[in-house]
């Protein structure tokens, strides 16, 4: 079996930087230890598979890590619809309508932008049980509980960008994943990054599933229901947000890197 497959950077215009990304747009059936076979390949952080259904614009689309299946994951759909397009399998401007895991997701192409909305995901202030003043040296100022990971708000920047998390504890003392986050500067509102090592990804690039959340916290923090949001990894990328009730808008660009195929 031959299986066309292509890499995607999300959430910015320019290669080797943003969040990398496998998508597969099936014509066949995979079972799924094939998927799963598949992402362990690839060994990026997500690998998309979208197939399409009977309804109009209706898509099935699902995300694996290189060890597991995950019920959320912005970078990876952003990928899927920008290749969509490209590839002839959308047309600009189509509403696609992906179902998931997390239910059905609406996602369009604007111009050089996608947009896409997901689910809100609501947060609730609570001390961790282990990092309950600092995360490896930065002191942590608040801290909310969403399901399976954890948001820590340090305090600024910088600090942000200098945390040098030990991955052994994080896996410890976490479910999923944990997000470190703060006031942004320059033209961002908040900067944030996220390390999800039970998940197999020790870093996580570029994180939209995060941003669901982190809308959210700062909602509540700022009253804010707009934000411009860099995630400060060393590949570094931009999403624009929008609350909408119970819903978020994230917007973000993309670019092609490779195209080729798996033969199994």
């Amino acid at each position: 079996m031959k299986l066309a497959i292509t890499t995607v950077d999300a959430f910015t215009d320019k290669v080797f930087s943003g969040n990398p990304a496998a998508v597969c747009l099936l014509d066949q059936e995979l079972s799924d230890v094939q998927m799963q076979a598949i992402a362990m390949e690839m060994n990026l952080s997500e690998t998309a598979f979208v197939k399409k259904t009977s309804g109009p614009h209706s898509y099935n689309l699902r995300w694996f890590t290189p060890t597991v299946e995950i019920d959320l994951c912005g970078h990876a759909t952003l990928a899927s619809a920008f290749w969509m397009v490209k590839s002839g399998w959308a047309k600009p401007g189509d509403m696609i309508r992906f179902q998931t895991r997390s239910g059905e997701l609406l996602v369009k192409s604007n111009g050089d932008w996608i947009e896409m909305d997901f689910p809100l995901i609501p947060t609730v202030a609570e001390r961790h049980p282990f990092f309950e003043g600092d995360f490896f040296g930065a002191k942590i100022h608040y801290s909310a509980k969403l399901k399976r990971n954890w948001i820590f708000e340090l305090q600024d920047a910088n600090a942000i960008e200098s945390c040098e998390p030990d991955f052994s504890v994080v896996k410890k003392y976490s479910e999923e994943g944990i997000i470190i986050t703060a006031a942004g500067k320059g033209s961002f509102d908040i900067y944030s990054r996220f390390f999800g090592p039970n998940v197999g990804i020790d870093e996580d690039p570029v994180t939209g599933f995060a941003h669901c959340a982190l809308m959210d916290y700062w909602f509540q923090r700022s009253g804010k229901s707009k934000l411009k949001a860099f995630q400060a990894s060393k590949r570094g990328g931009e999403l624009h947000l929008e609350k909408r009730e119970e819903r978020v808008m994230i917007r973000g660009k993309a670019v092609k890197v490779l195209a080729g195929e798996i033969e199994f």
